[in-house]
């Protein structure tokens, strides 16, 4: 929006208003603007520079149509234009504005058309504020002296106004070196028959990611810019088959088309490209295999094509890419084993090569030549064997996934050795031995993420409280053992993980009850007990969870590799990139718990999800859940409650599923806010509920009934006293 505060006050030093009736004014007006701006410059020093009149006009037009969050632009009209905040003139007599630099600078409104008044501007850069509107038409072939332009991270929309050739304006020519006009709301298709594209001889970057294309990728300006080194057209929605032309970008060390929705195979002119240091095409439709020419390109320095239908094997002499630091292809239908030869890509940093079909034994696999390895992730495929023990001697490794394999045998004290080690997930594989595993991990200082769901099937946990040193996982914050059918109780030493903030110990065969100092653990705000065989009743400590109890001040912590809920770990769904985008959460569904439900769990104001279904608990719903206004998911299904569904629910704003079938409740389903949207079945199995989604009146009940005739008792009383006396009147009235 333009700030009209803003707008009007250029009009003023402008166009000073007038009143309609005298419209000759208006011209002698802008004649008297210029001298007075001619007059000022007199005042000058001659040793100062004048900007030039056009230039200083079209920018106090631009200023008009902008406002700052943070504070107002240093313009100073009284003073050489030249002097403003980002703004930079040339030498010349006339002193034209060349650079208007205004990036980060919470500039809100739109872009003034005014600026194509600016014949000689050669940088425009206003990226990293909160502009809008469309592109002036015209905008980019009037400024054909510009050759940097940056508009970057705003919210431009609409379709970019590129004039079409006809005739012989496909002959012109433009300065434009850089061109950036990512991360905006810009959409529609770039033709072929661009003026402007078709003559930016000098195109060195051109980057309009993250807005909404359509229509096939521009590659026809690998022919028309034949510098072109910096191609960027991800997070948009682009759709064909990549085409062959790119080959024609000799120089171009940088593609990314990824997010998008290109399908077909790899062009393998691509593969020609013997300048390309990135090539980003991940999250397409992709199919066909990884051309084994892709070894030809010497420089390349990152490799992701992750989330395609690629299939077909990895090249075998992968390893020729020795500056290869990225190589990201999960997520595809890749088989075959992991080349030898890429023990030789010696500066590989990050290696992620999850969710393929790829197998085999690992132990071959010279893993000590990747000293610069810090990510290593090769779940959800089929290796067998142990755990290398190769990768022990990768001294960078911050994160190891192995998750969803097949791998046997025991952890080795050997990962003792990897001193940065910050995230492990071994999940579903065949591994053995939990207490020595634990008594080992416990001794990597900085583990933060500890994964061993779906192993040690059927093994004793340890549970006393001096089984964990007092120095033992020192910064452990995720801790998941879920789906392995550990016997015992709770583990006693889990009350020492005091920074501990999501743990799953779910679908295991843990007996007795639910300890109390679970809710001692300062930072916990995830906590999954499901399907165990805990029994007793809830602890009402548990609802003093300091973290549910209030909003805790967050980090965006990223994590080193997504984490998925999910014990079972196989699919992208429910997959967090942060720890902090996990639900603030309860799950203690399919125990034997019995009890009623504590009204302390009403403290918990941060909990988005309660999961108490398929116990035994008893007693009435507490009314202390309206307490909860975060709740995003209610579940006290198959349970024994009693007495009615308490009417406060109805303020759960944020509540989208609620589900109490099965239990013993009775009367009215409270009929206001989203409790008309759930479904029949969440109340079914309850005989005596009624009205809302069941469909069935809420009949009175037998004190209701009672109630109704002594009321009709009492009226018959008083209208009989009533009749009698006005008879009585009547009778001595005559």
């Amino acid at each position: 929006m333009i700030d009209k505060e803003m707008r009007s006050k250029a009009k003023g030093l402008v166009r000073p208003s007038i009143t309609k009736p005298v419209q000759p004014l208006s011209s002698h007006m802008h004649l008297f603007l210029l001298c007075v701006l001619f007059l000022s410059a007199l005042f000058l020093t001659l040793s100062e520079a004048v900007c030039n009149l056009q230039d200083r006009e079209s920018l106090m037009w631009f200023s008009g149509n902008v406002s700052s969050s943070v504070f107002p632009l240093n313009w100073n009209f009284s003073i050489d234009c030249c002097s403003w905040e980002g703004i930079t003139c040339d030498d010349s007599s006339d002193s034209h504005v060349t650079v208007i630099s205004l990036p980060s600078r919470g500039l809100s409104g739109t872009l003034a058309s005014s600026v194509q008044n600016i014949h000689r501007l050669s940088r425009l850069d206003l990226s990293y504020n909160r502009l809008s509107g469309s592109l002036p038409p015209g905008f980019f072939s009037t400024l054909d002296q510009l050759m940097v332009l940056n508009l970057s991270y705003n919210s431009f929309n609409g379709e970019l106004p590129l004039e079409q050739a006809c005739g012989n304006e496909s002959n012109r020519f433009f300065s434009i070196e850089t061109l950036d006009l990512s991360s905006n709301l810009l959409e529609g298709e770039i033709l072929r028959s661009s003026v402007y594209l078709q003559g930016a001889i000098n195109l060195i970057t051109f980057n309009v990611s993250n807005n909404s294309f359509t229509g096939p990728i521009p590659s026809f300006m690998c022919r028309s810019s034949p510098q072109l080194s910096k191609l960027d057209f991800s997070y948009n929605d682009f759709s064909g088959h990549i085409s062959q032309e790119l080959g024609r970008c000799l120089r171009l060390s940088v593609l990314q088309a990824g997010l998008n929705n290109l399908s077909g195979e790899i062009p393998s002119e691509i593969y020609k490209l013997s300048e390309l240091e990135q090539l980003f095409l991940p999250a397409n439709q992709l199919t066909g295999k990884i051309d084994n020419n892709i070894t030809r390109l010497r420089k390349l320095r990152s490799l992701e094509l992750y989330s395609n239908h690629l299939e077909g094997e990895i090249p075998m002499d992968i390893g020729n890419l020795s500056s290869l630091r990225s190589l990201q292809l999960h997520i595809n239908n890749i088989t075959g084993t992991v080349p030898l030869s890429l023990a030789n890509c010696t500066k590989l940093v990050k290696l992620n090569l999850r969710v393929n079909r790829l197998g085999g034994s690992l132990t071959e696999l010279e893993f000590s030549q990747l000293q610069s390895l810090k990510v290593l992730d090769l779940g959800n495929n089929s290796f067998t064997g142990a755990l290398p023990d190769k990768i022990f001697s990768c001294k960078s490794l911050t994160a190891i996934r192995f998750a969803g394999n097949k791998l046997t045998g025991q952890i080795s004290p050997q990962v003792l050795e990897l001193e940065s080690l910050s995230f492990m997930s071994l999940s579903d594989n065949k591994l053995t031995n939990i207490t020595g595993a634990l008594s080992i991990l416990q001794g990597c200082r900085k583990l933060s993420t500890l994964i061993l769901a779906k192993n040690f099937y059927d093994e004793t946990v340890p549970s006393k409280e001096d089984f964990l040193s007092p120095d033992g996982f020192p910064k452990l914050r995720i801790f998941g053992v879920g789906a392995c059918r550990l016997k015992g109780e709770i583990p006693a030493w889990l009350t020492n993980l005091k920074k501990v903030e999501a743990m799953d110990l779910s679908m295991n065969l843990f007996v007795g009850s639910i300890p109390g100092w679970l809710g001692t653990l300062p930072d916990l705000f995830y906590l999954d007990l499901s399907d165990n065989q805990l029994t007793g009743e809830l602890p009402k400590e548990l609802f003093q969870l300091r973290a549910l109890m209030s909003q805790k001040v967050t980090e965006n912590n990223y994590l080193e590799l997504p984490i998925f809920l999910n014990p079972n770990n196989v699919t992208t769904n429910q997959q967090y990139n942060k720890l902090y985008s996990f639900p603030p959460a309860i799950y203690i569904k399919r125990n034997n718990l019995t009890g009623s439900i504590p009204v302390e769990v009403g403290q918990l104001k941060v909990l988005h999800i309660l999961e108490l279904l398929g116990n035994n608990f008893s007693g009435s719903i507490p009314d202390e859940l309206s307490n909860l206004t975060n709740l995003e998911r209610l579940d006290l299904s198959n349970n024994n409650l009693s007495g009615s569904i308490p009417w406060s629910l109805t303020n759960l704003n944020f509540m989208s599923y609620f589900n109490v079938a099965n239990n013993s409740l009775e009367g009215p389903i409270p009929s206001e806010g989203q409790f008309d949207t759930f479904p029949k079945a969440n109340f079914e199995g309850n005989p005596l509920l009624c009205g809302g989604v069941l469909l069935t009146s809420c009949k009175p009940t037998r004190a209701k009934e009672n109630d109704e005739l002594n009321r009709t008792f009492l009226m018959g009383i008083a209208i009989g006293y009533f009749l009698s006396f006005v008879s009585i009147l009547v009778v001595r009235a005559w």
